[in-house]
């Protein structure tokens, strides 16, 4: 793990509102949703979504099972708070979780400070966010418990600042030897008919899928599809083509009413694996 400053630490803000906040419970639930059955197959890439476990838990799971998590990931989360700057690099020390501190690799956020003019140090935009928060016990029990974090905030970015952010990100990784995961966290339609979410959220996993960043952005702002995290998902894809992807997968999909049976109002949430 990499070291920070412990006086430096970010407290859980949705523990035992998304997911548990006691360690046994947190534990069992995410492990059970994750499976005795894991992947061997190596990731460049991945979007998560990011609702409370009873909602989206099964599909975060799923996806993570299907692949090996490294000990370093870089993860990309909507600002649903609109704090701080468009690239927001949580730069140094830890985020506490019910299992423990897990380190930010604080190497890896000043290399990318040293080649990405637009990715600034800042904590605000995280202090209340929780698109990041939510997918670190699922990286954490999903892994070998050795895990340490790049967490950015991402926001108004056009289509050539998130190649350009994508792209840098694609060179830090690439000079290190390690493996690094970027996961994108997202969630899909926000509140609408299942068959509406269902509609849209096809057309922009097509463009996932296809490996376009450029058509996932213009369909989610032609079709004005409510997918919070399309900016970071655009920029995980723009690194992982970078750094030689070459498919994308669908593991799961689904929508909040799926879980709860109104299907008038949903969300929907998908996993996607990027090789």
């Amino acid at each position: 793990m990499t070291e920070g400053a412990k006086d430096n630490i970010r407290l859980p803000v949705v523990a035992d509102r998304f997911y548990p906040g006691d360690e046994k419970t947190l534990r069992q639930e995410v492990t059970s949703r994750i499976g005795t059955s894991r992947g061997s197959e190596t990731a460049i890439g991945a979007v998560l979504p990011h609702a409370g476990y009873v909602y989206s838990g099964d599909i975060a799971g799923k996806t993570i099972a299907a692949i090996t998590i490294p000990r370093v990931v870089v993860i990309l989360g909507p600002n649903h708070t609109r704090r701080g700057p468009a690239v927001s690099v949580y730069p140094s020390g830890f985020w506490r979780m019910p299992f423990g501190d897990i380190p930010v690799n604080e190497g890896l956020a000043g290399e990318l400070f040293e080649h990405c003019d637009l990715a600034v140090p800042d904590e605000m935009a995280h202090l209340m966010e929780h698109s990041i928060e939510v997918q670190i016990p699922f990286l954490f029990y999903g892994g070998d418990g050795d895990l340490s974090i790049l967490p950015i905030t991402i926001s108004r970015l056009d289509d050539a600042e998130c190649r350009l952010v994508g792209k840098c990100l694609a060179d830090i990784i690439s000079r290190r030897d390690e493996r690094i995961l970027i996961a994108a966290s997202s969630d899909m339609t926000h509140y609408e008919s299942q068959e509406s979410a269902r509609a849209k959220d096809s057309e922009a996993l097509a463009r996932i899928l296809s490996l376009d960043p450029e058509g996932l952005l213009r369909i989610v702002r032609d079709r004005r599809i409510s997918m919070c995290g399309v900016i970071p998902s655009a920029v995980m894809l723009y690194a992982s083509i970078a750094l030689g992807a070459s498919q994308a997968r669908l593991i799961r999909y689904g929508t909040s009413g799926d879980v709860s049976g109104d299907y008038q109002q949903v969300v929907g949430y998908a996993g996607v694996v990027v090789q």
